[in-house]
């Protein structure tokens, strides 16, 4: 019993870190997108298909990134082999959706990043990455 507490405790500790490195990612990316937004012209909204697709390929480069500075899985293998492909998206998608809703509340404009949608798709491509090479 004690080591399957054990166990449980490694993996949320590990799932925890995954989430914080998908969600610093996306900060940064945000910081980014507005630091550029002010030092260029606003370009025409894309389609949220294109912009949905850009997001799961940025992700995927800033977990292929992640996958050199950290090659080796924040969580233990468990007995749901991949649960982590929809559990971090999921849970890093209403963190930036969150952060987005913060923003809106003090009269700032969120990053096209901090909604679910969005969250949920750059959070996805890193997930997958780190789980195709990280092993």
């Amino acid at each position: 019993m004690n080591a399957d507490m054990d166990d449980l405790l490694t993996w949320l500790l590990g799932a925890m870190v995954e989430i914080l490195l998908e969600i610093a990612g996306e900060v940064i990316i945000a910081s980014l997108y507005r630091a550029a937004k002010q030092a260029i012209t606003v370009f025409p909204i894309i389609s949220p298909v294109l912009a949905t697709i850009g997001y799961i390929v940025l992700g995927i480069a800033i977990g292929g990134i992640s996958v050199l500075a950290f090659p080796h899985p924040f969580v233990p293998p468990s007995r749901i082999h991949g649960i982590s492909l929809l559990i971090s998206p999921v849970i890093t998608g209403l963190v930036m959706s969150q952060i987005g809703s913060v923003l809106r509340r003090y009269g700032k404009q969120p990053a096209q990043i901090e909604s679910f949608g969005y969250g949920f798709a750059f959070a996805l491509g890193m997930a997958l990455i780190r789980f195709i090479f990280v092993r």
